[in-house]
Formats: structure tokens, C-alpha cells, sequence
């Protein structure tokens, strides 16, 4: 659930924009021109730090040891809106589990207020980041959206889908923590 945290005018967490240059990103169409491939299965993925939309912050330590779900989508994106009701079921189902999924999703809307927005009118608590240029740059989008990568527990890509996956293709995510 968003925390309930002191916010600026825009609705963001202030804690939250007082850290990051929030200059607009650049068009969607600029970003997939100079998006890259999927991560290879079998290669390292690294993790940044990423302040989330709830005010609090994910920390690369939270996911040492733990399968990591990577999920990037946008309020504008027609698969990303049949595909979020599932991501929100599995992170419901494997949030308390002590060595559940952990997730980071992360929004490529032009705004972080949009995708605040956007998660609020559809009552998502999954952790929510927006991709700022040093996001970006630490974790680059692949070409497509929605994305999903499930990183393992020794921080290599387990699977790597670019395209909207089907319910019980998100409900399957959670073979990799059997």
C-alpha cells in the first residue's frame, strides 16, 4: 500500500523529489529508438538504488538471495493495463511470503505525478519506481513494453519476456522461487 508520507504540491513524496532532477524524460518515441535488447538469460543484472513512488526506497541488498521480478510499463500502455491486474495479484500473493517474489516496477511515463496517478485510480501497491535518466542509464529499458525480467538469486537473468504475458504467465513468475 502507498505510505502515507508529506507530499509537494504535485502529489510525489517530497523526500522523493527533493533527490532527483525530475526534468521530463524524453519522448517515448526517443527512448525506444535508443532502446537495447532484452538481457540475455544466464547474464548479471545489476541494480540501483531507485527512490519509489511511495516515498520509500529500493535498496539492490533487498534483493540479494531473492528472485527479483523487473517489470516496466507506463498508465498510457494498453498491454501494461491488462497485465498490471496480474502483476498486483502475484505481488499480493507473495509479499509476506518469507522468501516470496520481491518486485520493483518500474514506470516510463513522462511524469512521475502520471504514474502516481495512474497507480492510485487503480488502488497497485507493488513497489513502483519512475526511470529517471540515472535510472536509465544503471538499468536501461529494453526495446518494447511491457517489459519483465525475473532476475535470480545469484543475480542473473532467469527469464526475459518483452510483450504483454497472459495471466497465467505472471502466475507462473512464482516457479522460480519453488
Amino acid at each position: 500500500m502507498l505510505a502515507a508520507t508529506a507530499l509537494t504540491a504535485s502529489g510525489l513524496p517530497t523526500a522523493w523529489s527533493q533527490t532527483l532532477n525530475l526534468a521530463p524524460a524524453p519522448s517515448s518515441a526517443t527512448a525506444e529508438r535508443q532502446a537495447g535488447p532484452l538481457p540475455a538469460v544466464g547474464s548479471p543484472l545489476a541494480l540501483p538504488e531507485v527512490p519509489l513512488l511511495d516515498g520509500s526506497v529500493f535498496r539492490p541488498a533487498q534483493a540479494e538471495g531473492r528472485v527479483l521480478v523487473v517489470y516496466w510499463w507506463a498508465s498510457t500502455c494498453p498491454f501494461c493495463a491488462l497485465q498490471s491486474p496480474e502483476v498486483q495479484k502475484l505481488w499480493d500473493a507473495e509479499r509476506r511470503k518469507p522468501q516470496g517474489l520481491q518486485f520493483l516496477t518500474l514506470s516510463i511515463d513522462r511524469k512521475p505525478e502520471d504514474a502516481l496517478a495512474y497507480l492510485q485510480k487503480k488502488g497497485y501497491t507493488f513497489p513502483a519506481g519512475f526511470v529517471t535518466p540515472q535510472i536509465h542509464q544503471a538499468l536501461p529499458k529494453p526495446k518494447g513494453l511491457p517489459i519483465t525480467v525475473v532476475r535470480g538469486r545469484d543475480g542473473r537473468v532467469l527469464q526475459a519476456e518483452r510483450g504483454q504475458l497472459f495471466p497465467e504467465d505472471v502466475e507462473q513468475l512464482a516457479r522460480w522461487v519453488a
